[in-house]
């Protein structure tokens, strides 16, 4: 779009006073996007006025109208001829849009894809977006917009910084270039976001309405409260409830309500309601009068543990409270009394990370069946009519939950979105995400599920907490999945300013194996003396005696290869191998593994999450390294016992002294064994079994 507003008057033979407010309109518009200047597209401002004189057309059925409005005779009818094609565009432009935050080209690609028909003669999806805009059914903004920062003492007036409007960054991650695009010498961009696609100063962000669940009056109601954290989605729904008449007659006049999949409530403040193709496979209320069923009877068909009801049937109860349905669970009662309040809780958790409001933390030790938890959470929002989003920092574990989220919901339409995936521009029910594709959508999810909070890449990135958090919808809840969460995270549950729920036992109802202390020197030391101390050489022949898969964990890549050397020269008869981030066979190496083709892995923190191994043992060299925190070390231990078959695996944690940090994580472990036998969640031991 042009680099500055063209004035001018507009075709169609519309009054002056309407063509003099669709440009005060594009003026604010520009004043409100930063640097950047909307077009005064010809076509968008047809169509708008248009749409504004429609009410006035319709008055031409009596006398008085005529006689009143004799100027409307002629200019009505050939505006509407006109822009009627485009203004159905536009409507069906702002659905497909619903809760997403993109880039312009983006933005025409996704259109592209969705199917959208450009309407004849117009060169470009421009106009369309345009008008959208000017309806208040989205919003056009400066990628890089400059912002005013808080007045400090003894400053005349406040300062104005440019900031990021797709990533949150601020102005140390701008970096400014010459600009082929405006021309401009000094045009900034986004260095923090940049493996998204760049984000200048002269390109446009669309930001589509948030979503809002309305599949009841009580989700109505919830979409219709208190917007959440400031920023974008908060200000879209402003300014979609100030244009919600405009949108209306909109709809009426382009007559596209079954064609664009527009739905509308009562009471709502967004001009749509969270539309997608999938809605007609989406479940239903079953109760005649329009309430879900009661939590226990959700639950019982996930043939969940005795920990797991619990937990799942408090977060249940949390996210349905949020969204405005009775709660007649037990679990809701339990749940209220360690929370406080009904209200959602807000605080804010410096260090580690985030914690933002209308969030609930599922904190369950490793092998807890975290998966399984989630499918309640999930059915709640689809028979809601809302749409899901399990986020989590790592492609694999998005592509090891797509079959088995196909396979609990097979009517739900599954998206599945990381790197490089070819559904990047579909919209399903259910969506299944890496976090950094968070920052392409914006209020977009009744329902936001972040796995693994405390892994990286999304520990300790304020980028991708900001993702997270902008990619719920006003009246959304967020749940928050980890075994080890930081320790502000831990700190806030325990004060009861987070509301949350702990599965302190696995699915097999056997206590956690809690990890030995053994003193052996470092791993640098091993291999220059090219020697194995007595008690990790007793370790090992121990767990290779029972018939244990061994992991091995190292800290340093570099270690790996020459273990590997030594173990090999003392233990002929096992078939052992090494991986690391940096092996190319890392994956055959694994499924090696796995089928008891290799007995002992020696591995890095590559493998400290996601990888199932039955009957192992764990065996951690260089523990007290500054590179293993407690969080690290009970990852790791926790690949042992995580089958029922053999429950009571190893753990060694190897190392010349005791640290806080192995101290720290024997506690945890201890901790949660001892919750788990005062609730009775462990299994009765049977005589005979040691």
């Amino acid at each position: 779009m042009a680099a500055q507003s063209k004035a001018g008057s507009t075709r169609g033979g519309a009054p002056d006073v309407l063509a003099h407010s669709v440009r005060q309109a594009i003026s604010e518009a520009n004043s409100a996007s930063g640097k950047v200047s909307l077009t005064e597209d010809d076509a968008a401002q047809q169509a708008a006025e248009a749409i504004r004189l429609w009410p006035a057309y319709q008055l031409q059925n009596t006398q008085h109208s005529v006689s009143k409005y004799p100027q409307y005779a002629q200019a009505i009818p050939q505006a509407i001829q006109q822009a009627q094609a485009l203004a159905e565009s536009a409507l069906a432009a702002a659905s497909v849009l619903q809760g997403r935050a993109l880039l312009q080209h983006e933005a025409h690609d996704l259109l592209a894809a969705a199917g959208t028909a450009l309407p004849a003669g117009t060169a470009s999806w421009n106009a369309v977006l345009q008008l959208a805009a000017l309806l208040g059914c989205l919003r056009l903004r400066s990628a890089i917009a400059a912002e005013e920062q808080p007045r400090r003492l003894f400053r005349a007036r406040p300062r104005r910084r440019p900031r990021c409007q797709r990533c949150g960054s601020g102005e140390a991650q701008m970096r400014r270039t010459a600009c082929a695009a405006c021309g401009r010498e000094r045009c900034a961009y986004c260095e923090a976001c940049l493996g998204m696609g760049r984000a200048r100063e002269c390109g446009l962000l669309v930001l589509g309405a948030p979503a809002a669940s309305q599949a009841s009056p009580a989700g109505a109601a919830a979409a219709a409260g208190p917007v959440g954290p400031a920023g974008t989605v908060g200000a879209a729904g402003a300014a979609a409830g100030a244009t919600a008449s405009a949108t209306a007659g909109a709809k009426e006049f382009a007559a596209v309500e079954s064609t664009a999949n527009l739905h509308t409530s009562s009471g709502s403040k967004m001009p749509f309601a969270a539309t997608s193709a999938s809605r007609a496979e989406r479940p239903s209320y079953s109760a005649a009068e329009g309430r879900l069923p009661p939590v226990s009877e959700r639950l019982k068909h996930w043939g969940l543990s005795p920990a797991q009801l619990e937990a799942a049937g408090q977060a249940l109860s949390y996210i349905e409270r949020l969204a405005g349905e009775p709660d007649n669970s037990a679990s809701g009662d339990a749940l209220r009394k360690t929370a406080g309040s009904n209200s959602s809780t807000a605080s804010e958790v410096r260090g580690t990370g985030t914690i933002e409001e209308r969030s609930f933390l599922l904190w369950a030790v490793t092998g807890a069946g975290k998966t399984e938890m989630i499918f309640p959470l999930i059915e709640s929002v689809l028979l809601r009519g809302g749409r899901a989003l399990v986020a989590t920092p790592r492609r694999d574990v998005v592509l090891e939950l797509n079959p088995r989220i196909r396979k609990a919901f097979p009517g739900a339409s599954v998206v599945t979105l990381y790197g490089g995936s070819e559904q990047r521009w579909e919209q399903g029910s259910i969506t299944l995400a890496t976090t950094h594709q968070l920052l392409r959508f914006a209020g977009a999810f009744e329902l936001v599920i972040l796995d693994e909070l405390d892994a990286f890449p999304y520990h300790g990135d304020p980028i991708l907490h900001y993702a997270a958090e902008k990619s719920a919808s006003p009246a959304g809840a967020r749940v928050l999945l980890s075994a080890t969460p930081p320790r502000d995270m831990r700190r806030a549950a325990s004060k009861g300013r987070l509301p949350h729920a702990r599965v302190p036992v696995r699915y097999h109802r056997h206590p956690l194996p809690v990890p030995a202390l053994l003193r052996v020197p470092a791993v640098e030391e091993m291999i220059r003396g090219n020697r194995l101390p007595v008690p990790l050489h007793k370790a090992i022949t121990a767990s290779a005696a029972r018939g244990a898969q061994i992991f091995l964990f190292v800290q340093k890549i570099r270690h790996v290869n020459p273990l590997v050397t030594l173990l090999r020269a003392r233990f002929p008869q096992l078939v052992i191998d090494g991986t690391s981030s940096q092996d190319a066979e890392r994956a055959d190496k694994v499924v090696r593994f796995r089928n008891r083709d290799i007995r002992l892995l020696v591995t890095t923190t590559i493998l400290e999450r996601g990888v199932t191994v039955p009957k192992s043992d764990v065996i951690i060299l260089d523990a007290d390294g500054k590179l293993f925190d407690d969080a690290s070390l009970i990852q790791m231990a926790g690949r042992a016992g995580r089958s029922a078959d053999d429950p009571r695996g190893l753990v060694f944690f190897c190392g010349r002294e005791r640290t806080g940090a192995q101290l720290s994580a024997i506690r945890q472990i201890t901790a949660m064994n001892k919750t788990a036998f005062k609730k009775g969640y462990l299994l009765k031991q049977q005589p005979g079994k040691g």
